[in-house]
Parts: structure tokens; sequence; C-alpha cells
């Protein structure tokens, strides 16, 4: 893994600003990737957009609808020999301990590999808080992980195997990781969702923990933000927290939430253990996501 020696002038002008990449996202249609997909556009991208299904991919992106599990060697041809790839595709990706995860991680694997093989310059892959386990503090691309759960160990398992994989290779590897996400919250699965579902239900009082553990929380629209120029760059590969880089209470930030939407809810605390797994404070290190958001920002001044 490295930067690329060359330079691809369907990609850099002459005065060093970025052109329009092709831009394949998988999982194009799901809670995150719709956002991503949008991002791209307003970015002036050509996306090509990839999943079972192409309900609530935005208008302007190619639905593709291309198995990229067949296992087919070509599928790099068959996604329009893409500049880059945001893999976000995941199955049960809200349900922590999925037989799903530990079935599926070695098709992953082989599809990023293939696209790697077949040329593909910038591979960004989703991942997870969840690959460290159980750590108290700031979260950087060192910090040892210890997942505790099949979703944490599975993203832990592909990250270290294609990071290995392309070590030697020509092409730039971005391990997106994300953290506590909101926003667009019907189509999320987070307490957020649950909270405006018994709003919904007429409820007064919603089963709550102590909400006194803290994290990194970030709406879709500018984790998406982030995504998109994280994975359409070339200065800063390798592990990227895509986050805000700070931690809040949980119950802080219900309590925000309760109030922006204007919610006839109370909280009723301690109703819920909190998870063993939950950190009691996480947030992520922002340094290189804020140098390229920086760098972008540059580029369009």
């Amino acid at each position: 893994m490295g930067l690329m020696r060359h330079i691809d002038m369907r990609i850099i002008r002459s005065d060093g600003r970025s052109m329009h990449m092709k831009v394949v996202v998988t999982g194009a249609a799901g809670y995150i990737g719709r956002h991503v997909v949008e991002k791209l556009l307003e970015a002036g991208h050509e996306v090509v957009a990839v999943d079972l299904f192409n309900k609530g991919i935005p208008e302007g992106a190619e639905y593709c609808p291309v198995d990229i599990f067949s296992g087919d060697s070509d599928i790099y041809d068959k996604l329009g020999k893409p500049d880059a790839c945001i893999h976000m595709a995941w199955k049960d990706g809200f349900v922590h301990n999925s037989a799903a995860h530990m079935v599926n991680v070695s098709a992953h694997y082989k599809f990023l590999c293939s696209m790697i093989d077949a040329g593909c310059k910038r591979i960004a892959v989703m991942g997870t808080m969840h690959e460290i386990g159980f750590h108290e503090g700031v979260i950087d691309e060192y910090t040892p992980c210890n997942p505790l759960t099949l979703y944490g160990i599975a993203k832990n398992a592909l990250r270290q195997a294609l990071l290995l994989y392309a070590k030697d290779k020509d092409v730039n590897i971005y391990w997106l990781r994300a953290y506590y996400i909101l926003g667009d919250d019907m189509k999320n699965h987070s307490v957020f969702t649950k909270l405006l579902e018994a709003v919904e239900a007429g409820k007064k009082t919603f089963p709550f923990t102590t909400g006194k553990n803290k994290y990194d929380f970030i709406t879709v629209d500018e984790l998406a933000d982030q995504i998109a120029a994280a994975s359409t760059q070339d200065e800063v590969t390798g592990i990227i927290n895509v986050c805000t880089g700070t931690a809040m209470s949980l119950a802080d930030r219900m309590e925000m939430f309760i109030k922006e939407h204007g919610l006839d809810i109370k909280l009723d605390y301690g109703a819920f253990p909190d998870r063993p797994y939950d950190s009691k404070i996480v947030y992520g290190d922002a340094m290189k996501i804020n140098e390229i958001m920086r760098n972008r920002n540059k580029k369009h001044n």
C-alpha cells in the first residue's frame, strides 16, 4: 500500500486540482450509501451505484445490479473500470452478533482483491469502532484491536487481510472507521430511531440506560461528506477515522435530539443496563480526516 507513483491525467489537472472520477459505491441504497452517492454527485464525480435494489439511490447515479460476490474475475470490467471503489455493502450491520458476518467475510475479501488485481487504484472500505472492542479514550490508527462482537471480529479480520494483501501493490487503501451515526433516523436502526418510533406510537416515556457513556457522534450527512472526500484523494491513506474527534454523553445527545425535534417524550434513565462491551468514553482521532477536509476545501477555493 502507499501513494501511487504515477499521475493519471484523467484524475489530476496541470494546476493540481482534482478532476472527476468514476466511483463505484457498493451498498449504495443503504442508510449511509445513499448519502455518499449524493455527496459524490455533488462533487461532480460519475457514480456507479451497486446494490440488490435501486430504491433510494439518488438520481444521477448509474444503477448497476452486478453481484459483486459472484467470484467473477472480471468484476472490475463489469463495474466499468472505476477509478475508485467505496465498499459499503455489508449484511446485518446493525445486528452485531449475526452469523452472517463471519460467513460472508471471505466474499468481501475476494471481491476487494479482485478489484485490486484488475487495476482499481483506490479502494475504500467502511470500518467500525467495534473493531477495537472495549477501549476508553481516543482511538487512532495504532490503537490495539480486541473486538467483542462478531461484527467487530469480521471487520477487523477483513481490514488486517486487506492491508496485508495490498501492502506491495500499486493501490491506495482507505479504511474508513466510523463511530456513532445519527440523522435521517427513520432509515437508521439506532437508539434515535427507536425514540422516534416510540413517539409515533404515542409513548410519553422512553426506557433508557444511564446515558453516561460518551461517544463520538456524527450526522450521516457529515459522515458521507467525509467518506466521499477521503475516497477520492491520494494524499492521506490507511486507517482514517471518519468522525468529529469529540465525545458527548449519550444522555446529552439524546436530550439535544429531543429538543431539536420538539418531541414530547421523557427519558426513563436506568431502565436498561449499559451494554458490557460499550466503553465509558470513546472517540476518534480526527487528525487525518481533518487534513483531508482542509485539503479538499483549499482545492475548491
